[in-house]
């Protein structure tokens, strides 16, 4: 039906749509969580709190799975380097996702405050450790990681884990953490109410004001750092085969698809926008625009990334010429036809039975509502 070319754009596309749906969905549960112990003084509270999302995470952590699983079949070189030379963030990740429900389920097992002062501290730090690293990780992708391949295109990745945290990685670390801050705040200020949700408010106020200061220095810092361009003639339809084209590294070059489509610069726009709208809707306590404003701002500010890079998908800054392209880093013309059957049948579905999850789970969530059967 598509011809392979199409076929890699609509899985790069497809890409960034199912990490903007695990940040747009899960990303409010990290924010949550990381303001656990901020906005929530006695356990009431915090049991309040954790119950605005304790329903609905596990079916928000599924688009996590299903970004995995889309790199692991639709670019597999991709997901070669990255797990492979991210290992050790990738674990940190894990574990405080592995961590989560573990202390969802177990926090309100006994009644001993202590007992239940451990298994918060253990949520906040799964909501604060993956928001910074998805975000370090990120920076380190824009500046290129140390990756070259051998003749038989096996992968090799010569950084260290403590060279990912650099200065600029580190700043796109906090842009991400304050972005899920306020995120989570503007859907505390929707699903709870009382104490807890006028702290939210406040400190969801900060965050948005974080946001919008943090990703415009991210944006002056981008237009003067090193870029990566492919100089060589380049085939769409051609084998995935990343040892082909030369690539040279200039500052500014995340910029050019701006220059030549001008448009695009609505994308960054729209990320600014949104923490706007969330900070108004936040301060006249509208809930409804501060939530849809957190969840523009965080749909932009990620398709920035993919847009500033694109056709890059993970440029190598010990060997450029090795990066990673949308046009020779994707599994065969087959596999992506078969895999694009599959979503198309099944993406609905979820997205369906999501919409009914939360139109039944729907409603502010007050202490007094909250029992021991509940987290």
């Amino acid at each position: 039906m598509f011809d392979y070319e199409v076929l890699r754009l609509i899985w790069w596309a497809l890409l960034g749509v199912l990490l903007v749906a695990f940040a747009v969905t899960d990303g409010f549960d990290m924010g949550v969580a990381a303001l656990l112990p901020a906005v929530a003084r006695s356990d009431g509270q915090r049991r309040q709190v954790i119950n605005t999302v304790g329903p609905v995470w596990e079916g928000n952590q599924v688009w996590f799975i299903l970004g995995g699983g889309a790199i692991f079949a639709a670019w597999p070189a991709l997901y070669a380097v990255s797990f492979s030379g991210f290992y050790l963030a990738m674990f940190l990740i894990l574990s405080a996702l592995i961590i989560r429900p573990v202390a969802f389920k177990f926090r309100s097992k006994r009644d001993e405050p202590a007992w239940r002062a451990r298994w918060d501290a253990a949520l906040c730090f799964s909501g604060v450790v993956p928001a910074l690293i998805f975000g370090v990780a990120v920076g380190n992708v824009l500046q290129g990681v140390p990756f070259h391949f051998d003749s038989s295109l096996r992968p090799f990745y010569t950084g260290s884990f403590f060279a990912l945290l650099n200065p600029f990685a580190l700043l796109c670390g906090l842009v991400s953490l304050a972005m899920l801050i306020l995120h989570g705040a503007t859907w505390l200020q929707i699903k709870a109410d009382g104490e807890p949700a006028e702290r939210a408010r406040k400190f969801g106020m900060v965050a948005a004001i974080v946001v919008i200061v943090l990703f415009a220095v991210g944006g002056f810092w981008v237009s003067h750092m090193d870029g990566y361009r492919i100089v060589t003639a380049m085939d769409p339809q051609g084998p995935s085969n990343p040892l082909r084209k030369e690539v040279v590294s200039e500052a500014g070059i995340w910029l050019n698809n701006y220059r030549a489509q001008p448009v695009l610069w609505l994308v960054p726009l729209a990320g600014f926008a949104g923490a706007v709208l969330a900070l108004m809707g936040l301060f006249w306590r509208v809930g409804a625009l501060s939530f849809l404003g957190s969840k523009l701002s965080v749909a932009a500010i990620i398709t920035t990334v993919g847009v500033s890079m694109f056709p890059m998908i993970l440029p190598s800054s010990s060997d450029p010429g090795h990066s990673l392209t949308v046009w020779d880093s994707s599994s065969s013309h087959y596999t992506l036809g078969v895999m694009l059957f599959a979503t198309v049948v099944f993406l609905p579905i979820i997205l369906l039975y999501t919409a009914w999850v939360y139109k039944v789970l729907w409603g502010k969530v007050s202490e007094s509502d909250v029992n021991k059967d509940m987290y």
